[in-house]
């Protein structure tokens, strides 16, 4: 089994004044040719933008887009035609296909919005470009796995187009939950708030742990508890 934490320190940074971003992986000005992705994971970027401020109108394809509020609202408008905000317990799925605008603001005048925005390869390009949004309780993702993106949309999740699943979590403290892992199978866990140990490494906010060889993948909280995300993915 390996498995191995890719640090919140030690990733990329850009601070644009209205955005502060931190880069998992190469990403714009950061290249770092050691972390290029995770299997099909190629971006997962913490962002934190300013009352009002936020990205201009710009072009994506071939690429599913995965965005995950973490504290505040954004706001999305894309040329599909939805317009939408997204807040905490809600994903947005936008698979660019083969082409799509869109911008993302921050919806409000006085607080910043904290989100993840996550790009996964799809397994086949030039698709039609869609827009998935949805809400998740905080029941459902509490002291459990809830499956929220998955290739065939089951359980209500959201549906990617490529072989991947991603679930999200929010632990108390003392609170464990395990995955298995068929064999073959990579997973990534992004810790989103809190600290836990994954599979045995002590993590924190920000932290990723890339795990190959598992049988399975477990998240224990800390004393504070804690908020991850799993991605269980073809190699």
């Amino acid at each position: 089994m390996s498995v191995v934490v890719r640090p919140s320190a030690e990733r990329g940074h850009a601070q644009h004044g209205w955005l502060d971003s931190r880069h998992t992986f190469s990403f714009a000005d950061y290249h770092d040719a050691r972390h290029m992705g995770f299997g099909p994971l190629r971006v997962i970027n913490e962002d934190r933008v300013e009352p009002s401020a936020g990205f201009p109108t710009h072009g994506h394809r071939d690429m599913e887009i995965v965005s995950y509020v973490i504290s505040g609202a954004l706001r999305h408008k894309d040329s599909m035609g939805t317009g939408s905000v997204i807040r905490p317990g809600e994903v947005q799925v936008m698979s660019a296909g083969s082409g799509v605008r869109h911008s993302e603001y921050n919806d409000s005048a006085s607080e910043p919005v904290h989100f993840l925005q996550i790009w996964l390869m799809p397994d086949e390009d030039g698709l039609p470009p869609r827009y998935q949004q949805k809400a998740f309780a905080a029941a459902e993702t509490a002291g459990r796995l809830r499956l929220v993106a998955s290739p065939d949309g089951r359980d209500g999740s959201l549906s990617v187009r490529l072989d991947a699943e991603l679930y999200a979590t929010r632990l108390d403290a003392g609170e464990s939950v395990t995955h298995a892992l068929k064999p073959g199978r990579l997973a990534w866990a992004q810790i989103v708030t809190g600290g836990a140990t994954v599979n045995g490494a002590e993590v924190s906010a920000g932290d990723g742990v890339a795990i190959e060889e598992a049988d399975a993948v477990t998240i224990a909280a800390g004393a504070g508890g804690a908020e991850a995300l799993l991605f269980d993915m073809a190699a």
